[in-house]
């Protein structure tokens, strides 16, 4: 479904794992659009992109609950 475009994984925001106290406080207090990730053992975003072409064709769906 996701390689179809029908399903996006949607994240509003990515935290560090240094900052898993905000997300959860974020979380609890349902400040957050979308959903809430915690990068656990990578140093930034998008690293665990295998098909950048396939996530270029779905970068607005991916996107659109950030910057809100």
């Amino acid at each position: 479904m996701i390689a179809r475009g029908r399903v996006h994984p949607t994240l509003s925001k990515t935290y560090p794992m240094e900052q898993v106290g905000q997300a959860a406080y974020e979380v609890h207090r349902n400040t957050h659009q979308g959903k809430v990730g915690v990068r656990c053992l990578a140093p930034a975003e998008g690293l665990g992109v295998r098909d950048p072409e396939l996530r270029a064709r779905h970068e607005t769906e991916i996107n659109r609950f950030r910057g809100q």
